[in-house]
């Protein structure tokens, strides 16, 4: 096929691989040279703190990925073009300075990724310059699944059975690179630079690497792996957060460092065998599509400052607890001191890790909600501080979910019982002792809920409530009393759109 742009630029995003990479496939036969570039866009590094994980982590996902691109093209002068500043200036200059004739890039659903994506295609055209955006993220994006009347999907299983029945081999099939990478170019000497280090970015180191994160396309591989060994039992363990049950392949989903494709590719090939854990992490799989179509096809589920709305707007009629109270009470869950040992463990987690089991997420979430009256987006913002895998669509579809305001959610009266699920997927105590140490001695008939332990154990433990570990901030079954009062204003509140 014959080759219509001398020179092309691939724009990387949120997609830091060389391998089944739909942007830089096409771009690779589409140009006879190419270009790779990043930016550090500094409208988004300027908000974040100087220790950051996921900027540590992305820099370190571009040190491998300059390599393998050398490496593709078989010369040392190839490689990535880094550039810190704005994206809005600095790919129309870059495209410009390169003698690009198109920009390729893979398509992002966040409001505020879209509105950058506009204006930097605006200005490419305004300068001659072609543009062209390809499907990466997800297997389905935007409106590829609609119900039968022509509308985007609001409930899971319906998507989901829409999904099965759409997905064939062409939409799990990879996108070749290798083949192709002889058109990879030599970078201009202006441009030949080493990826920034932290310093240069105006960062300082974490403490990623003791936290033993895979980084790179090439340890996601690894993680693949070992995954794929125990994903027969991904149904039974999922939700036991002591147990090593997940994928844990959320980081590198979100940064791009496994391609979707692949891993539904997996996931679906094992499922038609009858293999119930693949079909379980399927489905998951699924939900992450699902809440990506959320977000592009009803986007007030976030508002301007990038905080969210109720899916369904009467629930932004609930009068949250408000002032001191609940700044206190916000305090407490956000550093893990709320008296219920699963749901501080969980914080605890995500505060030394930066990453937080599936199944405490819900817990913490209802928690927060449902426990103590916060407002969910309270914590929605904390968890997008918080996590390494921070993924827009997912956190808020989670949110909502717990809260019951989102698409599809927990239904308003169902509330967790934080003891109840600590005692389900925690039931020797393993989790929690692992991360609140003070209670590390309890026996586990009291771990659960420590203020009920006699004062013999507590003597035994080293335990004094109120000074090693706090009472519980709030009486749960009050505050579910709380909780259906604060929620009876969505009674009469529709269900979600079908």
């Amino acid at each position: 096929m014959e080759k219509p742009y001398p020179v092309g630029l691939v724009w990387l995003r949120r997609d830091l691989r060389a391998q089944d990479h739909a942007a830089l496939s096409h771009a690779l036969r589409s140009c006879h040279q190419v270009h790779c570039a990043f930016v550090f866009d500094t409208d988004i590094l300027a908000g974040l703190p100087r220790q950051d994980r996921r900027v540590e982590f992305i820099r370190g996902c571009l040190v491998e990925l300059d390599k393998t691109l050398r490496s593709l093209a078989g010369q040392p002068a190839a490689g990535l073009v880094t550039v810190h500043g704005t994206a809005t200036r600095e790919i129309p200059r870059l495209a410009s300075a390169l003698g690009a004739q198109a920009v390729f890039f893979n398509r992002d659903y966040e409001p505020a990724a879209i509105a950058r994506d506009a204006q930097v295609r605006a200005a490419l055209v305004d300068a001659g310059i072609a543009c062209h955006d390809s499907k990466d993220q997800v297997v389905f994006d935007r409106q590829e699944l609609l119900t039968q009347a022509g509308r985007p999907y609001s409930v899971f299983t319906p998507y989901k059975n829409a999904w099965l029945a759409k997905v064939d081999a062409d939409d799990l099939r990879g996108h070749p690179v290798e083949q192709h990478a002889g058109a990879l170019a030599a970078r201009p000497a202006a441009w030949a630079r080493a990826v920034p280090t932290l310093a240069e970015l105006g960062f300082e180191p974490t403490d990623l690497a003791s936290l033993a994160v895979p980084v790179g396309a090439q340890g996601a591989a690894r993680q693949l792996q070992a995954f794929d060994r125990r994903i027969d039992r991904y149904q039974a363990t999922r939700d036991y957060p002591a147990l090593d049950g997940t994928s844990g392949l959320s980081v590198q989903l979100r940064f791009g460092t496994l391609s979707v494709r692949a891993l539904a590719r997996l996931a679906h090939a094992r499922a038609a065998t009858g293999d119930a854990g693949a079909a379980t992490w399927l489905s998951e799989l699924i939900w992450r599509d699902f809440f990506v179509q959320v977000l592009a096809n009803f986007p007030h589920v976030v508002a301007a400052d990038g905080t969210g709305r109720s899916f369904r707007p009467a629930y932004d009629a609930i009068a949250w607890e408000r002032g001191r109270p609940a700044q206190a009470l916000f305090a407490a869950w956000c550093e893990g001191r709320t008296g219920y040992p699963l749901v501080d463990a969980a914080m605890q987690q995500l505060n030394q890790t930066g990453w937080m089991h599936n199944r405490l997420r819900m817990v913490t979430a209802s928690f927060l909600s449902k426990d103590l009256g916060v407002d969910w987006r309270w914590g929605e913002r904390y968890f997008a501080r918080q996590l390494l895998d921070y993924d827009l669509a997912a956190n808020n579809g989670g949110w909502q979910w717990a809260s019951s305001s989102g698409c599809d959610a927990q239904p308003w009266f169902r509330i967790f019982h934080p003891v109840t699920q600590s005692r389900r997927f925690d039931p020797d105590g393993a989790f929690i002792r692992r991360w609140l140490p003070a209670l590390r001695q309890l026996p586990a008939a009291a771990l659960h809920q420590p203020w009920t332990a006699t004062p013999a154990d507590l003597e035994t433990a080293g335990v004094v409530l109120g000074r090693d570990y706090p009472r519980p901030v709030v009486d749960h079954d009050a505050a579910r009393a709380r909780t259906l009062q604060r929620y009876a204003v969505v009674k009469q509140a529709g269900p979600a759109l079908a």
